[in-house]
């Protein structure tokens, strides 16, 4: 089998609807897909229904957005957990409101420079998505300011620049514990991706491993071999997952659907750990 545990679709930061996204995994070869919107859950049904009719599993997820105490960014994939949950949908509430007035503030401080502003900005975003960086990329791609994506986020939206503005994002080691208590599965999404820019070292891991973390997301283009190995090890040590995915965002990046994937036997655990919602 060949299994993507790692999507996003136009309700977060992709590019493609959630049954497109479902339509583009089915050609792609997938026999199964996980969707994992940004704080979000709202592409499920969508995405459950068109896996049924293209023949093949679909995996309900979300990527918790998180921060630890020095400000480090850290996304946490969460698996089959309850959507209903009071406590992680308190969270990711807060996590998405907070998104929203920095890429309002970021606009408001990118006008300065550029022609920009917050209703171009909103004429990329779908309904009820995420609003985030990449939607704001998106906009300075309309304007001409810059090519690609990954051009802005490299010019004007890196943490660098002078338009940066922070957010708030639970701890991952609380975003550990509630998803856990949500009946899912949490697994450290790319925890090597260093070219994005500072990555957690094991004192945050271990928080996190304490707090409940059932797995590593190994196989991602993020992550160096190199440190691919100190993970595989990591994971060896704590009796964790390992998981591969494509983080894929439809045109919204370069990388592809199946170019890393998991075993089915890792499916198989992470469904017999889950108790909050089920694979369709």
């Amino acid at each position: 089998m060949r299994i993507d545990l790692h999507t996003h679709s136009n309700v977060s930061d992709g590019t493609e609807d959630p049954d497109v996204l479902i339509a583009s995994a089915a050609a792609a070869g997938l026999d199964a897909v996980a969707l994992t919107d940004h704080d979000s859950t709202a592409g499920w049904d969508r995405a459950g229904a068109a896996a049924t009719e293209h023949g093949i599993t679909f995996v309900p997820g979300m990527e918790v957005s998180c921060r630890t105490d020095t400000g480090i960014s850290v996304h946490v994939l969460s698996y089959l957990h309850d959507p209903a949950h009071v406590g992680l949908l308190d969270e990711i509430a807060r996590s998405r409101e907070a998104r929203l007035t920095r890429a309002q503030r970021m606009v408001e401080l990118m006008s300065a420079d550029f022609p920009i502003s917050w209703d171009l900005v909103q004429e990329h975003v779908t309904e009820g998505a995420t609003v985030g960086r990449p939607h704001i990329a998106d906009a300075l791609i309309a304007l001409g300011v810059v090519g690609t994506r990954s051009e802005a986020f490299e010019r004007v939206l890196t943490a660098r620049s002078p338009y940066w503005v922070s957010h708030y994002a639970p701890h991952p080691a609380d975003a550990v514990a509630l998803i856990r208590d949500a009946g899912g599965v949490p697994v450290f999404a790319h925890p090597s991706a260093f070219n994005r820019g500072a990555v957690v070292g094991g004192a945050v891991i271990n928080e996190m491993i304490d707090a409940g973390l059932l797995g590593l997301e190994v196989e991602h283009r993020d992550n160096p071999e190199a440190a691919r190995v100190e993970l595989r090890r990591i994971a060896r040590d704590n009796g964790l997952l390992v998981t591969g995915s494509s983080d894929y965002h439809g045109s919204g990046k370069p990388n592809m659907l199946g170019e890393n994937v998991t075993s089915s036997e890792t499916l198989e655990m992470i469904i017999g750990l889950a108790t909050g919602t089920a694979v369709r």
